[in-house]
């Protein structure tokens, strides 16, 4: 899957993924638009898998996921989201992590 904006670093996203339980992991907003910009920050999507939830931790990972795609990062769950374009997010995020079985 290419995401044509920016390279993104598989294997680290994949391990960071599986450090925290996430289940699901998509980006969204300018990301995936021409609108986005070297000075564009990242919004990323995730599901955490049943039974987990960071807490604080959060914040760490949204620093963590910022050094691993290299600028800065605006993490979410849909929880997070406003109703107001909740769905439209849901609808047009790209999943580039979806853990299986």
């Amino acid at each position: 899957m290419t995401i044509p904006n920016i390279t993104l670093p598989y294997n680290a996203i994949t391990a960071f993924c599986q450090r925290h339980h996430i289940r699901k992991l998509a980006l969204f907003g300018s990301v995936l638009r021409d609108s986005f910009t070297p000075d564009s920050d990242i919004d990323v999507l995730i599901e955490f898998e049943p039974g987990h939830a960071p807490g604080w931790e959060f914040v760490s990972m949204q620093d963590e996921l910022s050094e691993i795609l290299g600028r800065s990062v605006d993490l979410n769950t849909p929880g997070f989201l406003s109703r107001h374009f909740r769905q439209r997010v849901l609808d047009t995020a790209q999943v580039i992590y979806e853990r299986t079985g």
